[in-house]
């Protein structure tokens, strides 16, 4: 069923992407604060707090920085920004290994690993601990309601967010939209690829009108949603429900 888009429909209100060097990043904004999902890689917490600067508001309006995973390129500026704001840190504890770049991984996974490990080394980075351990199902007080949605694969730990009050998934890495190719989290960056699949129908049945992931183009939360229907379709076929 195609989906009519329009500006206002499509991105809700207080939804501000940042655009990093590798991922988007993403300020949630309402009456109630500021909430940051995702920090990007270490160069990325100038352009977050440039961001919430712009939208009138200031470190002590942060509420809580949201981790979906711990790869560098979502977790790297955490140092920064939580000296910055001192906002606690909610994340899935099984992500702490990847947050404190111990975590095991095996077959073409240690590519993305030994990739990780330049990158921390290169930009100096230092590891955090998570202030709020995240479980499937917990109900978080930000931006009318954040429901959190356990999606295990990409890392053990990879989480989205479901927005009822805005009817959005943030899926994260489940998918992404990188280098004008679509495609599921790719192998050399994925834990546990046999959790791919199963997280896919898990996301999907929630039936969120709107999908927001970490790696895309423009901006179009309905745009986006019918690109990962097309993807859950293509890899229904590839994997199917046995």
């Amino acid at each position: 069923m195609k989906v009519a888009e329009s500006s206002s429909s499509s991105w809700p209100p207080g939804l501000i992407p940042v655009r990093g060097l590798m991922s988007v990043m993403h300020l949630l904004i309402d009456a109630t604060g500021v909430v940051i999902l995702d920090t990007g890689l270490p160069p990325d917490a100038a352009r977050i707090k440039r961001a919430i600067a712009r939208a009138g508001r200031g470190p002590r309006d942060v509420r809580a920085i949201l981790l979906t995973h711990g790869h560098l390129d979502h977790a790297g500026g955490l140092a920064e920004l939580k000296d910055w704001c001192g906002a606690p840190v909610h994340a899935h504890p099984l992500d702490q290994p990847h947050l404190d770049g111990t975590a095991q991984v095996y077959g073409r996974a240690r590519i993305g690993a030994a990739l990780e490990a330049a990158g921390r080394a290169f930009f100096r980075y230092r590891a955090l601990p998570i202030d709020v351990p995240l479980a499937d199902g917990d109900e978080l007080p930000f931006w009318g309601g954040l429901r959190v949605v356990h999606l295990p694969g990409h890392t053990l730990g990879h989480c989205g967010f479901y927005s009822a009050k805005h009817d959005l998934l943030f899926t994260a890495d489940l998918w992404a939209r990188f280098m004008m190719v679509v495609q599921v989290s790719p192998p050399i960056f994925t834990a546990a690829p046999e959790l791919v699949a199963p997280s896919f129908r898990k996301a999907r049945a929630l039936g969120a009108r709107r999908i927001v992931p970490n790696h895309y183009g423009k901006p179009g939360a309905l745009r986006l949603r019918r690109i990962f229907e097309n993807l859950c379709d293509t890899l229904e076929k590839k994997v199917p429900v046995v």
